[in-house]
């Protein structure tokens, strides 16, 4: 159902479900797939997979799994088990595409309405999904809950720079700049993305910090995703055009005792 806000615009669709408007998911899986001209290729994979260490024998569970592209490569490199869980119809399809042949499974369910028993993983990620989620307390409770002894998380979110600021409407081309406004004034932000209106959920980086260690994990890791030289083929003017702004924050955490 669309609702209005008091202006009479369309309110646009939160949490995984923005996925499933009409061409949003092609879009996006068109630009997160895109190679060197992918940020998310060239920052965000490679500090994830940094931080990720071995994962053989691991129970993997992953929160907004998307198309669950990181479930083929885990269940490759030897993890146990696989769950991906997605609020997003068209993206549970395309993870299920993913994981056709693999023990891999997935489920459409909210972030926000996980729960698991306790010790059923060893291993939760979440690549770029919890800015979708409006209260992170019950989401990092219910995660440390399901972890086994010495378990760990593993997020990225987009940085709170970039939730901070708003691309002017219609801008096609790459950006060269970028406008932090409102940083300390944390909610929901909307935004014009992937031909649609998307809300994102702005916090500061001190914000996510205290979300951990408040749902009693221990920071082992917090990276602001630098570009990697490598993964751009050559490219000194991307490369630098990428060096001028963070795109995606990095945690990693492990539980802290009983």
């Amino acid at each position: 159902m669309i609702t209005s806000n008091a202006a009479g615009e369309p309110d646009p669709v939160r949490g995984g479900a923005f996925y499933d408007a009409p061409q949003v998911l092609e879009r996006y899986l068109r630009h997160r797939h895109s190679g060197t001209r992918s940020p998310n290729h060239v920052m965000e994979e490679p500090a994830l997979f940094d931080e990720l260490g071995p994962v053989s024998g691991l129970r993997v569970l992953d929160l907004g799994c998307g198309d669950a592209a990181i479930g083929r490569t885990l269940l490759a490199s030897g993890c146990r088990g696989y769950l991906g869980i997605d609020g997003s119809a068209e993206m549970v399809r395309a993870a299920t595409a993913t994981l056709q042949g693999t023990p891999g499974r997935v489920e459409r369910m909210d972030i926000e309405a996980f729960s698991a028993p306790p010790h059923t993983f060893d291993l939760i990620v979440s690549r770029l999904a919890l800015h979708y989620v409006e209260d992170l307390d019950p989401v990092l409770a219910a995660c440390r809950r399901a972890l086994a002894p010495g378990g760990r998380l593993l997020v990225t979110v987009v940085h709170p720079v970039i939730t901070s600021h708003e691309t002017p409407r219609g801008a096609k081309e790459a950006r060269t700049d970028w406008v932090v406004d409102d940083y300390f004034d944390t909610g929901p932000r909307r935004r014009d993305w992937m031909g649609d209106t998307v809300t994102w959920y702005h916090r500061t980086v001190e914000d996510y910090v205290t979300a951990l260690t408040r749902a009693r994990f221990a920071v082992t890791a917090l990276r602001e995703c630098a570009p990697r030289h490598d993964r751009l083929d050559g490219d000194p003017a991307e490369f630098a055009r990428r060096r001028r702004v963070p795109l995606f924050l990095l945690l990693a955490g492990s539980i802290m005792g009983a």
